[in-house]
């Protein structure tokens, strides 16, 4: 009961002149350092000393010194202060050159291969104290759950039909192509939608169970079903698999032209009309208003932006 008693006698301010008067060494300049009344800051100095049971400030010659329990108090009053200042600094505003908090995004390898290395780029150079965790979309997270509990500040990917709950950002649309090996057949004879359905596909493995990604559920809009033969969990690694066999890769032009150049590849058309696949960022409510989360949109959008092939 004694520690909740001085608990309620102590406010922010009164650490706030604990904390210039011992780095001053000085009433006179800590008053104008906290632009106060050197009265008032004397006053501010003696319930201090009440509550610590210290003189804190002493005299030595003609200047004040620290007593050995002042000095202790110094750090654990500049972080208390710190910290306050950090508790509603994201609501006022966020100054990304200063900022140190993590952002969290998540995002699937299937995106443009180049989009997260300069993302995370951009964000070390304008946010250089800010740690970035790049997390998967993977069959065991779900994605939904991470941004509710605060896990994740954004999620990056296409969806069918993106939650109505979240809040949403569009990044760009891109076409539907086929990624084949330069020796396919269907790179010299062409292929209809009987043959392509019927060609051995290869599909990445659901981001959560149950799931079912665009290209699947736009086919069964339509009545039909590929071939798939192969699942991968990492879409990186489709490219190499492809140039490799004869499986298909179904999926946005402007991820697979970042690797004809690199491997022996090819870009066929789809023969099943599809609509352009979607890229979306999603988030919570929660972070709706954050100054810092409304900042990694940005870069988020702007990375997008800059990829983007028309």
């Amino acid at each position: 009961m004694r520690d909740h008693a001085l608990f309620d006698k102590i406010d922010l301010h009164l650490i706030r002149v604990l904390h210039t008067v011992l780095t001053e060494r000085s009433v006179s300049r800590a008053a104008v350092r906290l632009g106060m009344h050197q009265p008032a800051v004397s006053a501010a100095l003696k319930r201090l000393r009440d509550l610590s049971g210290d003189p804190l400030l002493v005299r030595s010659g003609a200047s004040m010194m620290p007593t050995d329990a002042a000095l202790r108090m110094v750090e654990p009053a500049g972080a208390i202060l710190r910290a306050a200042e950090a508790l509603f600094s994201d609501a006022r505003g966020f100054d990304p050159r200063t900022a140190t908090r993590t952002f969290r995004v998540a995002a699937s390898d299937y995106l443009d291969p180049l989009f997260l290395p300069q993302l995370v780029a951009r964000i070390k150079v304008e946010a250089p104290l800010c740690p970035i965790e790049i997390l998967p979309l993977s069959a065991d997270a779900h994605y939904h759950a991470h941004l509710a509990q605060g896990e994740v500040d954004v999620v990056i990917g296409n969806w069918p039909q993106p939650p109505d709950d979240l809040h949403m950002g569009r990044l760009f649309g891109d076409e539907v192509v086929c990624l084949v090996g330069k020796d396919h057949p269907a790179v010299r004879r062409g292929w209809d939608v009987e043959s392509w359905l019927a060609a051995e596909h290869i599909a990445p493995t659901p981001t959560h169970p149950g799931a079912r990604g665009v290209i699947d559920v736009h086919l069964d809009s339509l009545g039909m079903q590929r071939h798939i033969t192969a699942r991968c969990a990492h879409f990186s690694l489709i490219p190499s698999i492809v140039a490799s066999s004869l499986l298909v890769l179904t999926t946005g032009r402007q991820y697979c032209e970042r690797y004809v150049e690199q491997l022996p590849l090819a870009i066929l058309p789809c023969p099943v009309p599809f609509p352009r696949l979607m890229y979306y960022q999603l988030w919570h409510a929660r972070t709706h208003h954050s100054a810092a989360a409304v900042w990694l949109r940005e870069c988020v959008k702007a990375v997008a932006s800059s990829l983007r092939k028309e």
